[in-house]
């Protein structure tokens, strides 16, 4: 898979905390700022479409410096948002908590996301535009292909739709190549030792009818 580049931006508390009394990640932000290049995976929809994006995460920490309650604010809506989640929550367990510190209080990590510009020249602001509304009306068509699938593998699909679920997956780019992009995700993922984050890419692969993921739920993801 070809990377794409990404800045990621300081991370901002909310009014609630004082500035001398802010949770710190263990070796600063410097650290911080290699730990999140080092693990966010740049999802294949936003790569191949070069969107970029500042995804807000929101999240609290716990007496322990663990992550809950991650959410995207102001996100797009895609899959960077979903991204930009899952490393804010690898960062669990990462944290320095100040000497009474309210464990209800909210931080707001921003990362910025920036595409590759040696691939994405020819990206306009329109082309970008229609592409992120474009993720969302694909939503439909790819749970119409992974519904049908999951049906199938438990006897309850139709088969007789077969050939439309076939053209669908066309529709939606799920080639040979795509389904190698989301493999090579997937052990980004679980190198970093983000095994959930690799069994939902296997899972993914799995529920498109391919089943070059299948060895690797087994391996790592059945319970």
């Amino acid at each position: 898979m070809r990377l794409c580049l990404f800045i990621l931006s300081a991370f901002i508390l909310s009014a609630s905390i004082k500035a001398d009394a802010q949770p710190e990640f263990k070796g600063g932000s410097q650290a911080l700022d290699r730990f999140l290049a080092n693990n966010i995976v740049y999802p294949e929809y936003s790569r191949q479409n070069c969107i970029p994006g500042t995804i807000k995460v929101k999240f609290r920490l716990d007496s322990l410096g663990k992550v809950s309650e991650a959410s995207a604010i102001d996100g797009l809506g895609i899959d960077l948002d979903d991204e930009a989640v899952r490393v804010i929550k690898m960062t669990s367990g990462k944290w320095q908590l100040p000497a009474h510190y309210n464990i209800n209080s909210n931080i707001v990590l921003p990362i910025r996301f920036v595409p590759d510009n040696a691939r994405c020249t020819n990206a306009t602001n329109a082309s970008i535009n229609i592409a992120i509304a474009n993720y969302q009306s694909r939503q439909e068509l790819q749970n119409a292909v992974t519904n049908y699938y999951k049906n199938k593998y438990i006897g309850k699909a139709d088969t007789s739709k077969e050939t439309q679920i076939i053209i669908l997956k066309k529709q939606l780019g799920y080639d040979d190549d795509f389904i190698a992009d989301v493999l090579e995700q997937a052990s980004k993922k679980l190198k970093q030792g983000d095994k959930d984050g690799a069994c939902e890419d296997w899972d993914f692969v799995h529920n498109i009818g391919s089943d070059r993921a299948d060895e690797f739920i087994k391996r790592y993801c059945s319970k």
